[in-house]
Parts: structure tokens; sequence; C-alpha cells
């Protein structure tokens, strides 16, 4: 009832004033609240949060935010250059016919951090020693044979050990699965860079224990056990560098990728 009161007063205000009047209704009600308030012109923050400064809707920052979220999906040349990165590891590999079985044992695909490698476990070639970051030695020569391949990126790389939810005796007060897959993920860093791999491209190296199962495996799959190596796009590289101006610098979900399998046109 008070709100028809009000748009009936502003109606018959409308209806009698002149020309000048009504334009001054209209600045008054375009007029941002603090404006109206203090009666002049914008002397801190127009945002509820008290303190003054610039509103952080409108900041550089804010901005930058937004045109990263908008290209965080790789361009057409970028899967272009990603499908090309792919063919040459696995020519790479198809030259050496010890590693052709360890290729059965990798995935291509792109998700919103770049093109992803995954290396994968199984019970009949395990890439580690059972419960240790200890190379097998296909993994070291399959790691060693695509860095080189690796360094003449441009881009920079990130490198993810998971395990399967296998537990130690001690569960995690002592050594567990998070070491493990730190440790592993840093035994292949260190593979690679004696295959060649220049340790400045590296940007990331990370264990997720068992937290981040494939999709379509059970959590105490073999599978699981894994080494991820990531071919970042520069604007998330950027993201990881500077997660105070631009978006959090977490993982891709495993189910938030562009494509799956092979990086295919």
């Amino acid at each position: 009832m008070t709100a028809l009161m009000a748009l009936f007063l502003v109606m018959w205000i409308l209806s009698t004033a002149d020309e000048e009047q009504r334009q001054g209704v209209a600045e008054y009600f375009n007029m941002p609240l603090t404006q109206a308030v203090t009666g002049g012109e914008r002397s801190g923050s127009t945002s509820p949060i008290p303190g003054g400064g610039p509103d952080p809707m409108h900041t550089e920052g804010e901005r930058a935010r937004l045109d990263i979220r908008q290209h965080t999906r790789p361009s057409e040349q970028e899967r272009r250059f990603f499908r090309d990165v792919q063919e040459r590891i696995e020519r790479a590999i198809a030259l050496q016919p010890e590693l052709s079985l360890m290729r059965e044992q990798m995935r291509f695909d792109l998700t919103r951090e770049g093109l992803r490698i995954q290396l994968l476990d199984t019970e009949q070639r395990p890439m580690f020693e059972l419960g240790s970051d200890q190379v097998a030695p296909y993994m070291r020569d399959l790691l060693r044979t695509i860095a080189p391949l690796l360094n003449e990126l441009p881009n920079d790389l990130s490198i993810g050990g998971h395990t399967d939810s296998l537990a130690y005796s001690g569960g995690y007060r002592g050594y567990s699965n998070w070491e493990l897959s730190s440790d592993r993920a840093n035994a292949s860093r260190r593979e690679l860079v004696a295959g060649g791999l220049d340790p400045s491209q590296l940007l990331r190296v990370s264990g997720f224990a068992d937290r981040v199962t494939l999709p379509e495996a059970d959590a105490q799959d073999p599978i699981n056990r894994r080494i991820e190596l990531v071919v970042l796009l520069p604007e998330v590289a950027e993201a990881i560098r500077n997660p105070s101006v631009t978006p959090g610098n977490s993982p891709a979900p495993e189910n938030d990728l562009i494509s799956e399998g092979s990086v295919t046109p």
C-alpha cells in the first residue's frame, strides 16, 4: 500500500511539473545512493563494503578474471598444436619397440588446463615398485624419450601423481598415499630432467593421493595409480603464477573434459 501511494505521488508530481523539474527528478533517480545521501560527487566506494576505494566489481582485476574464464578453452589453433605434440610423442615411442607396450598405458586428452598425458599403471606392467617411488626401467625409458619433445615446447608443464585407495597400515598418520603420490610425481620430474627437460619449464608438481579417481574405475583399481603430465595453456600458467589476480589454480575436474581419449580433429 505504501509503495502504491509513493507511485501515485510521483506520478502527480510529474503531471504538474515543468520540463526543468522533470529533468531534476530524472537525475535524482539516476544518481548512486551514496551521492544522493552525501549530496556530492562520488568520494568513496559505491560498494556496500565500508572503507572507500574503487568498486571491486569494476576493477581491472575483476575484468581479468572474466577474460580468463572466457579463454580457458583451447582455440582451434591450440588444438592443432596439441594434436601435433601427441603425434610427435607417438612417433618417438613407435621407433623404440621396447616401449610399444607402454603406449597402451598412455592417454591423451584436452582439459581446461591444456593437453593432458596420462601414464596409467597396470598389475602386469607397474610403473613403480610396490609402495615406492622407485621408477621401473621401462617407465624411466618412456619419460626420458618424451622429455626432449616436451623441452621443445614454449608451454609450462605440470606433473601430478595419483594412487589407488589401498592405504598403508598406519593410515594417514605416517607415510601415506599423500607422500607416495608426491614422491612419484617428483621421481617422474627427475627422470624428465635427466632426459633433457629444462627444469625451469616445470611450473607445478603435485600429489593427489587417492582423492581423484578415474571416472570409469573403482577406487582400488590399479589404473588409478598414474602420473599426469599437462602441457599448460598460457593463460592457465599465468593463473597459477598470479592467483591473486586470476582464477583459482586447482586442477580441472575429471568430468570437465573438452575431448576424451586421443586428441582428434
